[in-house]
């Protein structure tokens, strides 16, 4: 008898869909590892997903937008304390990214040919990732040019980490990297504000 519990709603299967999609890649993601991941059928997937699944990669990554949102973007957009802001960016981003251990499913489409598909979608978190955090580092009177720079550093250095931290068996270099992207900002906020 399997202790895993079949998905009853759309919703609930998100979670187990992106680790499908980490796993596997868009591309690879068949829709048997799909089913396998979620422990609903194929008729169930599609009837949850009826546009299959580019349906299903469409509500992962807004999910996983959500959570960036909620997490991520609005604290940095509506910041009153940046240095704390950044710090919390991130203990979230290497809870999120379990050390480097957690593929970035949007930077995987942003990757390979399936990713024009949703490029509106990886485009706009990138975007507004760095667009959040160099208004962050605005508000702690950061140079705007300066800030863009290093939200840009940043956010591409985050998703090396996950890179090289995943191709060493690593976690610690994602950790090393991390720390230093965060002393960076956090000496350009003592530096500026």
């Amino acid at each position: 008898m399997s202790t895993k519990r079949a998905l009853t709603d759309r919703e609930s299967a998100l979670p187990a869909l992106a680790e499908a999609f980490r796993e596997h890649g868009f591309e690879g993601a068949t829709l048997a590892a799909l089913s396998k991941a979620t422990g609903l059928g194929k008729g169930s997937l599609y009837n949850f997903f009826p546009g299959g699944k580019d349906e299903m990669m469409k509500a992962v990554l807004e999910n996983i937008d959500g959570w960036f949102a909620d997490a991520i973007f609005s604290p940095l957009e509506n910041v009153s304390d940046p240095a704390a802001a950044v710090t919390a960016m991130f203990d979230d981003v290497t809870a999120y990214f379990r050390s480097g251990r957690r593929v970035c499913v949007v930077g995987c489409l942003g990757l390979n040919s399936s990713g024009e598909t949703f490029a509106v979608e990886v485009k706009d978190y990138f975007a507004r990732w760095i667009s959040a955090l160099a208004h962050c580092l605005e508000v702690a009177k950061v140079p705007p040019a300066m800030a863009m720079d290093l939200a840009e550093e940043a956010i591409s250095g985050i998703q090396g980490a996950i890179v090289l931290a995943r191709a060493l068996s690593d976690d610690t270099s994602f950790q090393r990297i991390v720390h230093r992207l965060q002393s960076t900002l956090l000496d350009a906020i003592g530096r500026c504000g």
